[in-house]
């Protein structure tokens, strides 16, 4: 403690104070009254400075503190009762903030997504009563350009400014985030490629089976015409899984235009009404809106709903009723229902539809629905399968809608049935 004018000042005015009194009511200098506020002005100086001294130091090693702080590459946040009372360079530009005083008074609330805020106030408050460190909890934090980012945070309680408050830390974890979620999608194509690898050995083995048989037949010179219809028969059932199989596995040129959903839903019922009449099934279609235009790649969504037809023609091997309904879901969504009067499918069994090799047909590949569920995902839909056995199943196709064309030549007045 180099600096002493508190001391020396104090002392000095006990000196002049006497000297005053010495000079004009004659009193002695050296009095016991001297002696004792020169020792209590002594002492007090000698505080005063000790107390200066220990304020300039702390107020330097906060400047330091906040100097390191500054020179993080990591965003760091300093808060009391989610009130932020300290950014770092790094926090501000993270947080794509003008200056430190767009974040400074701010509420941490204010940034934290609504599925975080449980997660934060939880942590918040195992801190204010632990006093303990508690590291890389993940946020999801909303920035000034209304972009988010995932953060990892870690936190612990300190002074700040003679103040006990909040030092979260926190490292940007989005774009790692986003590598460990290829890395999953990855590993998952991978087994799901393994899956329809050994989907389609078991499919075609089976058919191959049947016609090394026949051509052992053949060879023992009993040949039937049978033979040579159950062998191209068989033929014809391979060329139609690897068919499938392509349709996944080949990228396709898509061209998405804007197509009127009413002509699209009659040309497929046009395509189908052979099946219908041979199977006794009738096609009844629902559609008040004028000529409905939905954005999409035609010859796709034409394919979804022919094998949505098909699927409900052969549920119903007795005959009945398919009605198809279009309506609006929501002013930006159409709904397209496709609902039999079929066997209907258990419900443990719906969750697993879509899937490679998974069906309840008795020759089926399950490829046919999980071709359909990709398209209607390209096309930002949802394919959503409502059943009950013995009752008919519900197919519901939702569809980002466009409008309804204001040139269209179809009757508005009342259904339309197509046999």
């Amino acid at each position: 403690m180099s600096k002493r004018t508190g001391q020396i000042s104090l002392v000095l005015i006990s000196v002049l104070f006497t000297s005053y009194q010495s000079i004009f009511s004659h009193e002695a200098f050296f009095t016991f009254d001297f002696f004792l506020f020169t020792s209590i002005a002594w002492f007090v100086g000698w505080q005063f400075d000790k107390s200066r001294y220990f304020a300039e130091k702390a107020r330097a090693s906060e400047k330091s503190h906040k100097l390191l702080l500054e020179s993080l590459p990591v965003s760091v946040l300093i808060h009391k009762d989610f009130e932020i009372l300290y950014a770092n360079s790094a926090a501000v530009a993270e947080l794509s903030a003008s200056d430190k005083g767009a974040l400074i008074g701010r509420s941490l609330l204010d940034f934290i997504e609504m599925d975080y805020m449980g997660r934060l106030q939880e942590r918040y408050q195992y801190i204010k009563s632990e006093k303990q460190l508690l590291n890389n909890i993940e946020y999801k934090i909303k920035r000034f350009d209304g972009t988010t980012r995932f953060f990892e945070v870690s936190s612990l309680y300190v002074d700040f400014e003679g103040k006990e408050a909040i030092l979260s830390i926190g490292t940007d974890i989005s774009d790692k985030k986003e590598e460990q979620e290829k890395l999953l999608q990855k590993s998952e194509k991978l087994a799901l490629l393994g899956q329809m690898a050994a989907g389609i050995a078991h499919e075609i083995r089976n058919p191959l089976t049947s016609i090394k048989g026949f051509v052992q037949l053949f060879k023992s010179n009993s040949q039937k015409d049978e033979y040579f219809d159950i062998v191209l028969s068989e033929l014809d059932r391979i060329n139609g899984i690897v068919g499938e199989f392509l349709v996944l596995a080949k990228p396709t040129a898509d061209i998405f235009e804007k197509q009127d959903l009413t002509k699209l839903i009659n040309e497929v019922i046009l395509l189908s009404s052979t099946q219908s009449i041979l199977n006794n099934v009738e096609i009844a279609v629902e559609n008040n809106l004028r000529a409905p235009m939905i954005h999409c790649e035609k010859n796709q969504l034409k394919q979804v709903f022919l094998n949505v037809i098909k699927n409900a023609i052969e549920a119903m091997p007795g005959g009945g009723e398919l009605n198809i309904k279009v309506l609006k879901k929501t002013s930006n969504t159409i709904s397209i229902q496709f609902i039999d009067q079929g066997v209907g499918i258990s419900e443990d069994r719906i969750s697993s539809l879509g899937e490679p090799f998974y069906t309840t047909k008795e020759k089926g590949t399950g490829l046919g629905l999980m071709i359909c569920y990709k398209i209607i995902e390209n096309h930002s839909g949802r394919l959503i399968v409502e059943s009950k056995v013995g009752e008919g199943t519900k197919i519901e196709i939702e569809l980002p809608y466009e409008g309804d064309s204001l040139h269209s030549e179809r009757d508005q007045n009342g259904n339309i049935l197509f046999i």
